[in-house]
C-alpha cells in the first residue's frame, strides 16, 4: 500500500492524474480484504490489485471515467455462483468499491508571453491552475511578469516546444506575437495529448491558419480539437477581458460544459 501512496505522490508532481479504487465495504467470502487498493494511472497502466477478473476490468473503466469527469463513484458487485467463473472471484458475496480520482493541479500552457499571455495567466491562476510559459523573448518569458509560472522556457518555439512535457489534463493557449508564430504552435499542439488547445486570433486568422496546415499534411481530425478564436465569446476587446473569456472556455472544457467545446463549424468551414 505504501507503494501505491508514493506513485500517487509521484504522478502528482509529474503533472499526472490517476483513480484509485478502494474496497470500503466486504459481505461474504471475496479473494481480496477491506481496504484493498487498485490504482489506475491517465495511460491504463495499473498498480495493486481489488482481486483480479472481470470485477477488477470493470472497475479499471470507471477509473478511467472518473478521471475524465473529476467526480467519484461507488460501485457494488453482487458475487454468486453463477457470476463466479465469470468475474474470476472464487466464492460469493458483496463488494463495494469506492473510486475516487486522484488529480493533479491543471497545468495551463502559455505559448506566447505578451499581455494577453500575462492576463490569461493572472485569470487561470485565480481559478486553481499551474501556468508555465514559453517565448523567444526573454525579456516578456520573465520571472517578473509571470511570477508563480511553474515553468518558464525561452529559445527559438521550434526548438522549445518538442521538449515540453505536455500531459492529458494540460491546457494550452497559443498567444504568440505573430500569426506565423501562432501557426507554428498549432502544428505542435494537435500532436500532444493535452486536453484543450486554443489559438488566439480572427476567424479569418484561424481558417488561413487552417487551410496552411492543411497543405503541410496535419489532419483534419486533429484541427476539430482545436478552439478557435480562442475563448468564449463574450465581447472581450483588453487583455483583461479576454484572459476572463480564456479561462471561463478552459473551465467549461474541464467541466464537461457545451460551451467547452471546439467549433466544429468554424473547423468545418476551414477545411473545405
Amino acid at each position: 500500500m505504501d507503494d501505491i501512496y508514493a506513485e500517487i505522490a509521484r504522478l502528482r508532481a509529474a503533472g499526472q492524474n490517476a483513480a484509485l479504487a478502494t474496497i470500503i465495504q466486504v459481505r461474504g467470502s471475496i479473494p481480496s480484504f477491506e481496504t484493498a487498493k487498485f490504482l489506475v494511472r491517465e495511460d491504463g497502466s495499473t498498480l495493486g490489485t481489488i482481486g483480479g477478473g472481470c470485477v477488477e476490468a470493470e472497475v479499471w473503466q470507471a477509473a478511467r471515467e472518473v478521471m475524465r469527469e473529476e467526480k467519484s463513484r461507488r460501485l457494488v458487485f453482487h458475487l454468486n455462483q453463477d457470476a463466479k467463473e465469470e468475474n474470476g472471484l472464487i466464492c460469493g458475496g458483496t463488494l463495494e468499491i469506492f473510486v475516487e480520482p486522484v488529480l493533479a493541479q491543471p497545468i495551463v500552457w502559455l505559448i506566447g508571453a505578451g499581455h494577453v499571455a500575462r492576463a490569461i495567466a493572472q485569470v487561470a491562476e485565480t481559478a486553481g491552475f499551474a501556468t508555465a510559459v514559453a517565448d523567444d523573448r526573454e525579456a516578456f518569458a520573465s520571472r517578473e511578469r509571470f511570477p508563480h509560472a511553474r515553468e518558464l522556457h525561452v529559445g527559438d518555439l521550434d526548438q522549445v516546444l518538442p521538449r515540453l512535457r505536455i500531459g492529458a489534463s494540460a491546457y494550452i493557449a497559443i498567444v504568440t506575437r505573430g500569426h506565423k508564430g501562432d501557426m507554428r504552435a498549432l502544428a505542435w499542439a494537435v500532436t500532444t495529448p493535452a486536453r484543450y488547445i486554443g489559438m488566439i486570433g480572427s476567424r479569418r486568422k484561424v481558417i488561413e491558419s487552417y487551410k496552411e496546415l492543411r497543405r503541410q499534411g496535419v489532419a483534419a481530425a486533429a484541427l476539430e480539437r482545436v478552439h478557435a478564436p480562442i475563448g468564449l465569446d463574450i465581447g472581450a476587446i483588453t487583455p483583461e477581458e479576454i484572459g476572463v473569456a480564456v479561462v471561463a472556455e478552459m473551465i467549461a472544457a474541464r467541466r464537461g460544459a457545451a460551451a467547452g467545446a471546439p467549433s466544429l463549424a468554424l473547423g468545418a468551414a476551414a477545411l473545405r
